[in-house]
């Protein structure tokens, strides 16, 4: 049966493809239709920077903003210390409370790109609760509330236990404190929904359930799908890595050209899912076909790079790709590699700039990069692996490119 909302936001949710799961719509659409209520998703500080990955989220908390409503970002201080078992096949290394602080400083740069905190938004970290509790009245308290055997039932732990891979009682004990999470953001902020992806819905029906019995709130959980490419391969990811959102870690110019290099299957559904065009306006550009899709492909690179970095820096980008691709120029923010000029005084293989420049992982994969003829410098194809590139040919930066849609420079100084 098709529910159709009511609310702002679950219109949004569900007519852009964000909905997966929700656990009484009716209910929370009633809630939804009276404006200031109060989500949260919560972000664990494993990294110094989020990537693609958990774009949707954050998507997912600014529409909620736009729609008239409150959105929460916890940061997880706390549950960072545990690290989240979901679906995982091996245990998360333990961070210590230093790096946890600096990966969360990190991390808090990309929010205020998408959320305003001075109107009504709210960035929290679950350390403020979870690191002052008392072992044994949590124990007493908390505990007492959760069945082993229905924890044990749900996929994220079961999928684990069934390739007979080890779960550690600190990691079984994260889906506790997540729970506990949405509980005290209730109790403290009056928070009605956690939101997430799919995978996380173990843990967010765990809250739901621990809050209902302790402290008798009504509150909600709403899951959004776990996203891949049309190809099968996992959203945040790229051939050269996870594709970050601190511009520190990825330029400006490598986020544009992951957008750009989406595949025409998906470029419809990622406008709906990460811009803010008109839904008419999505349909028709992921309908174009030929040579027009790619035009659909470099819009959707601009507005996903104007709403993390800017209209300016998504503007530059774009321009830096229509030199390189059109007028075979080398633009001016293309991945850069500055070398010494000790470095080039005795000359540098070619292979050995190629893997320096990030185009290859290894000596083993430029050779075959060459081989195959995907091999670029200065747009003239390198035939020759053992090719050395005397110290005076870096008077200018050389262009590297591994195939037609990833290229460096290279430069000394």
């Amino acid at each position: 049966m098709t529910y159709t909302p009511r609310s702002d936001f679950l219109h949004v949710m569900q007519s852009r493809g964000f909905l997966a799961d929700c656990t009484d719509m009716q209910a929370l659409d009633d809630t939804l239709l009276k404006p200031g209520q109060s989500a949260y998703i919560g972000f664990d500080a494993t990294a110094k920077s989020l990537h693609v990955g958990s774009l949707i989220q954050i998507m997912m908390l600014r529409w909620f903003q736009q729609t008239g409503h409150n959105p929460i970002t916890l940061m997880g201080g706390g549950t960072t210390k545990v690290g989240d078992p979901s679906f995982r096949a091996d245990e998360r290394p333990l961070l210590d409370a230093a790096a946890i602080d600096d990966n969360i400083a990190g991390i808090k740069r990309v929010f205020s790109s998408y959320i305003d905190y001075d109107n009504g938004a709210q960035m929290l970290n679950n350390a403020e609760w979870l690191d002052g509790l008392n072992y044994l009245d949590f124990l007493r308290d908390i505990g007492r509330h959760f069945s082993i055997n229905r924890m044990l039932s749900f996929e994220s732990v079961k999928s684990r236990l069934d390739r007979e891979q080890s779960l550690s009682f600190l990691e079984f004990n994260y889906m506790i404190l997540q729970a506990y999470d949405f509980m005290e953001l209730h109790r403290r902020y009056g928070c009605i929904l956690q939101m997430g992806g799919s995978d996380q819905w173990g843990n967010i029906v765990n809250g739901i359930d621990l809050t209902r019995r302790v402290i008798d709130g009504e509150v909600y959980g709403l899951t959004s799908p776990l996203l891949t490419t049309s190809d099968g391969k996992k959203m945040g990811k790229s051939q050269s890595g996870a594709v970050w959102l601190n511009p520190d870690m990825l330029s400006p110019y490598e986020f544009w050209q992951f957008w750009r290099n989406t595949t025409d299957a998906d470029v419809g559904r990622f406008l709906k899912l990460y811009t803010e065009l008109p839904l008419d306006e999505c349909d028709r550009l992921g309908a174009l076909e030929g040579s027009e899709i790619n035009e659909a492909k470099a819009r959707l690179a601009s507005e996903v790079t104007t709403l993390l970095h800017g209209a300016e820096a998504a503007a530059a980008a774009a321009q830096t790709a229509r030199d390189v691709f059109e007028k075979g120029g080398v633009g001016d923010d293309l991945p850069t590699l500055t070398l010494s000029a000790d470095d080039v005084a005795d000359g540098v293989s070619i292979v050995q700039l190629i893997v320096k420049s990030g185009l290859a992982g290894s000596g083993k994969e430029a050779k075959r990069l060459i081989a195959e003829g995907g091999a670029k410098m200065n747009d003239e194809q390198v035939t020759n692996a053992g090719t050395m590139i005397s110290a005076d040919a870096f008077s200018q930066p050389i262009k590297l490119s591994a195939g037609k849609k990833r290229h460096a420079l290279v430069q000394v100084g």
